[in-house]
């Protein structure tokens, strides 16, 4: 290995750990000013703060840890960042809104709906929280994920000698892709492209790529590298970066037929999915019930232990009780992991003490785009040899220093090794998802024109002589942008109407029956919160929508990640005479919201403001001659006025 390369290596991921320290400082400070600074309604409108919630029921968990469930009393369908694995504190507001902060913190280990199940540090500390009045819970600096990573960077920029050294240069592009040589194997149900794919990740020594861009099927490329790689190796490691990814992909291993274990409690619940995970499986296990009497004897004896007359017989029986405990606790654990094939976690969940010392011969990393390079390190530490899947050209990783993130922090390990390993990339080509003349601007702009559409989806429409893709201008209208409050999120509200008119009004073109019978459904996409927020509101007003409910989302780019609708309208939010379209900028979230559509995209923008960016000039033009360009002009009618069609 030459010196100078293994130099470099290691001074780009100490530069790595550096920008991180940036980002946490940042991130911790911007935490502290948050808690102090605003009101309770602010810090629920920017997501991190329930009030007021109600504590319920207490016990101990499967893992013999105390947990007390919350539940919501506030705004319905708030929208939040609580999900599993995240620390929590507790706060009580007096009459004057002032808030008082206990000194103990929990973690989030179950939450749905409105309804949150949290881990404490004691069992006493329920009481606490059960005699409490005005109640509120908060989210808490995640120290212990920052922890994690750099660990994992100063174990990384540390190792000598060893595999994880080896995988530090050959991700660095010190060492040539290698492969190993296997037969080629056949999957008449995968195109030429995802079969090359399957065969590519079998074959490679040390790293391999599967790059997906929207609808080319990467997870299903996926499932099927990991099964037949099953084939080779008895048990692998599959980690993406947020719960949802990994609950995605979870589930569908679960439907080929694989036996996963999923550590940690999916965020997206479902009965499915919870059933697979380790504090499941460890209550199904048929010496669960002796465990948990065991347990429950050793809390009843020792308060014993303060007893003089009575504390040598109790310590001795408690001896024996926790010696039996220890022992089923490792024969329980041992046979699930013996039986498992898969272990699934996110990035910092394989972090996880009950990971500690496990080491899988293969790392699956899916949605690897949106992962900071340092999380990636916490699981690679565990393993042999590294495949990567997702598409840098969607979703990048949430940094909230933009000057570490100019300076490299977002510059993720996927796209560090396909540039410098590019024989280790094999890149999706044919979508199954959208309308060709919705494919066609994003292949453009992101994928150098090399994605085609199958040919089930390129004509595909829900209306006979319908456009698939069309703008409507909303210049004419006095749709200015506003600022929502102390959230600073932007808010068009005209914008907003004239979404709801349009869909109400292309509802009632395909027909309500028709819609109802064949479930078509639809996406109300906004990159801004705010606008997201007050759709919601002006649809629930809306006596119109009742009967489509089930088939609608709203949500922002970020909420619609991995989703797709037959319809999908994006609301652009931004008009101002400046022609400031801030947030919009960053083109990797539009990428992803115009590729959420099946056969119809439409969107709603004031052009003056918008055209001022090439990227929203050149899709504009394209519409111009692949769709239409609606001007949208007064007077405006509030969706629902009139009678229903």
């Amino acid at each position: 290995m030459p010196h100078t390369t293994k130099i470099a290596s290691i001074a780009e991921l100490t530069e790595h750990l550096r920008l991180l320290q940036t980002e946490y400082t940042y991130e911790k400070e911007s935490y502290l000013e948050k808690s102090k600074a605003g009101g309770i309604q602010r810090k629920i409108q920017q997501g991190f703060c329930w009030y007021p919630v109600r504590a319920e029921r207490n016990y101990y968990n499967s893992l013999n840890l105390p947990v007390i469930e919350m539940v919501y009393n506030g705004e319905e369908e708030a929208e939040h960042f609580f999900e599993h694995g995240r620390p929590v504190c507790f706060f009580t507001s007096d009459l004057n809104r002032k808030q008082r902060y206990f000194t103990f913190t929990g973690t989030i280990s179950y939450i749905r709906d409105n309804r949150m199940v949290v881990i404490l540090p004691q069992a006493s500390f329920a009481t606490t929280l059960q005699q409490c009045t005005d109640l509120g819970i908060q989210l808490y600096f995640d120290e212990t994920s920052y922890q994690s990573m750099f660990t994992a960077l100063r174990e990384t920029i540390a190792a000598k000698g060893n595999r994880l050294a080896e995988l530090r240069e050959i991700l660095s592009g010190a060492h040539p892709f290698r492969e190993r040589k296997l037969p080629l194997l056949r999957f008449p149900w995968l195109n030429d492209q995802q079969e090359k794919a399957v065969n590519h990740v079998l074959r490679a020594q040390d790293i391999a790529i599967v790059h997906g861009p929207p609808g080319t099927g990467k997870t299903t490329t996926l499932v099927e590298a990991i099964y037949e790689t099953l084939h080779k190796e008895n048990q692998v490691l599959v980690c993406a970066q947020s719960n949802m990814a990994v609950d995605w992909i979870s589930e569908k291993l679960v439907d080929r037929g694989i036996h996963v274990l999923r550590i940690g409690n999916p965020t997206r619940v479902n009965d499915k999915m919870l059933s697979f995970t380790y504090e499941r499986r460890f209550e199904a296990h048929p010496d669960y019930p002796e465990l948990w009497n065991i347990r429950k004897t050793i809390r009843e004896l020792s308060p014993k232990l303060r007893k003089r007359e009575t504390r040598e017989a109790v310590y001795s029986r408690l001896q024996h009780l926790r010696h039996r405990a220890t022992e089923l606790e490792i024969k329980i654990e041992q046979e699930l992991f013996g039986e498992a094939r898969v272990i699934a976690s996110t990035l910092v969940g394989s972090a996880n003490k009950i990971l500690e010392g496990k080491r899988f011969s293969t790392l699956f990393i899916d949605e690897a785009a949106q992962a900071l390079e340092a999380a990636c390190w916490i699981a690679i530490r565990k393993t042999d040899r590294v495949i990567l899947a997702g598409d840098h050209c969607q979703l990048p990783p949430t940094i909230k220093n933009k000057e570490a993130a100019q300076q490299g922090l977002a510059r993720t390990l996927m796209q560090k090794v396909a540039q410098r390993q590019p024989p280790a990339v094999s890149l999706l080509q044919i979508q199954y998802r959208m309308h060709e003349d919705i494919m066609h601007f994003p292949s453009r702009w992101f994928y150098h024109n090399c994605l085609q559409a199958a040919p089930e989806v390129r004509f595909r429409n829900i209306l006979e002589y319908d456009s698939p893709i069309v703008w409507c201008d909303t210049q004419a209208y006095d749709s200015s942008e506003e600022t929502a409050g102390e959230s600073l999120s932007h808010l068009n509200r005209t914008e907003a109407l004239l979404l709801l008119q349009q869909l109400q009004e292309y509802i009632q073109k395909i027909g309500e029956t028709r819609i109802l019978d064949e479930q078509i459904d639809f996406g109300l996409i906004s990159p801004y919160k705010a606008q997201v927020r007050y759709i919601r509101q002006l649809m629930r007003k809306n006596p119109f929508f009742k009967p489509f409910s089930r088939l609608i989302s709203i949500n922002t780019v970020d909420g619609f990640q991995g989703q797709e609708r037959d319809v999908i309208f994006i609301s652009l939010v931004r008009a101002n005479e400046a022609g400031n379209i801030g947030f919009l900028q960053d083109l990797r979230r539009m990428n992803v919201a115009i590729t959420r559509a099946r056969m119809k995209l439409i969107l709603l923008g004031d052009a003056l403001t918008l055209l001022h960016h090439p990227f929203y000039k050149a899709l504009f033009e394209y519409i111009q001659e692949k769709g239409v360009i609606t001007t949208l002009t007064p007077p405006l009618a509030t969706p629902g006025d009139g009678d229903r069609r």
